[in-house]
């Protein structure tokens, strides 16, 4: 039961493995798949990671609508990369879902800063260099909904 947990939803078989660890109910530790885990870490951390980078990417399709073909082509090439890690992750744990707006609050005000960022780089000869208020300050309204969303990018920005 346990490998078949471990198989069909992460965050649950860790919680199980905790409750297990806890009541030191040593038949029902998982060890070698929780070895396995204790070395990659947590995955809320990596899902983070994946949600970073695509939000900032995103943005930066959003704000920066002037971007030569050969800049915003390696955004949404970066944009459906981190879609499919993160479609995968919540496959492989579909508990972490319910952990995905969360996450996106607390990553947003990071991948905001990290367009900002990078859009100072900017020569101002093929790019406009943005303000920092050009960069909406929360997560722009509808955008929750479409963030794993194959098909859709930010309105301004053109495929």
């Amino acid at each position: 039961m346990t490998i078949n947990l471990y198989e069909k939803d992460f965050a649950q078989w860790l919680s199980t493995q905790t409750v297990a660890l806890k009541n030191r109910n040593w038949d029902a530790i998982d060890v070698e798949h929780l070895i396995e885990n204790l070395e990659m870490g947590d995955p809320k951390n990596t899902l983070e990671s994946d949600l970073l980078i695509l939000i900032a990417h995103l943005l930066k399709l959003y704000v920066q609508s002037d971007a030569p073909d050969w800049m915003n082509k390696s955004w949404y090439n970066s944009i459906d990369e981190h879609r499919l890690r993160i479609q995968s992750a919540l496959e492989k744990s579909g508990s972490l879902r319910r952990y995905l707006p969360d996450a996106v609050e607390r990553v947003y005000p990071k991948a905001r800063k990290l367009a900002i960022k990078e859009g100072k780089r900017a020569d101002g000869r093929k790019v406009i260099k943005r303000k920092e208020s050009d960069y909406p300050t929360q997560l722009p309204n509808g955008w929750f909904e479409h963030l794993l969303d194959e098909d859709w990018y930010p309105i301004n920005s053109k495929p």
